[in-house]
């Protein structure tokens, strides 16, 4: 069980409280699928992703980006029990998406360049320490089903 002091959940609530889904998400995710290509196998029903420019302006790959960060809301009203509350996530991406569990890594890193770019000088050392520890429970608890 992780321990979060009344900042932690202060800094995580405050960060999601002012996100703009619709562009963080795309961007975090459209980062992910750029950077890392292997990762774009997993997306394969959803079009053109043939380059950069078509990852950007692909709009299922937008709304999988704002599925995304709606799905980490899910942490964040249960950061005292995130493990149960990614149960049925965790179960899916393994057993019937396949996906493998290192990406999860990869896009919390990207999600956490992409918040920083927009938070700026906000993005502090304490922020950023709450927001990558958050994120680490997060892939921790998606990945459980794989262990």
């Amino acid at each position: 069980m992780v321990e979060w002091s009344e900042q932690e959940r202060s800094i995580i609530t405050g960060i999601f409280a002012n996100l703009d889904y619709e562009e963080i998400g795309a961007k975090a995710l459209c980062r992910c699928l750029i950077v890392y290509p292997w990762t774009q196998r997993y997306f394969g029903s959803f079009g053109n992703l043939y380059n950069a420019d078509a990852i950007k302006t692909n709009p299922n790959i937008a709304a999988h980006g704002v599925k995304i960060l709606h799905g980490l809301d899910r942490a964040v009203k249960n950061m005292d029990n995130i493990k149960a509350a990614y149960a049925e996530l965790s179960v899916l991406h393994s057993e019937k998406l396949h996906v493998d569990p290192d990406n999860f890594k990869l896009l919390a890193d990207c999600l956490t360049i992409v918040v920083a770019a927009k938070l700026g000088s906000s993005f502090t050392a304490d922020t950023q320490a709450a927001w990558q520890k958050f994120l680490a429970v997060v892939v921790s608890a998606l990945g459980r089903q794989y262990h």
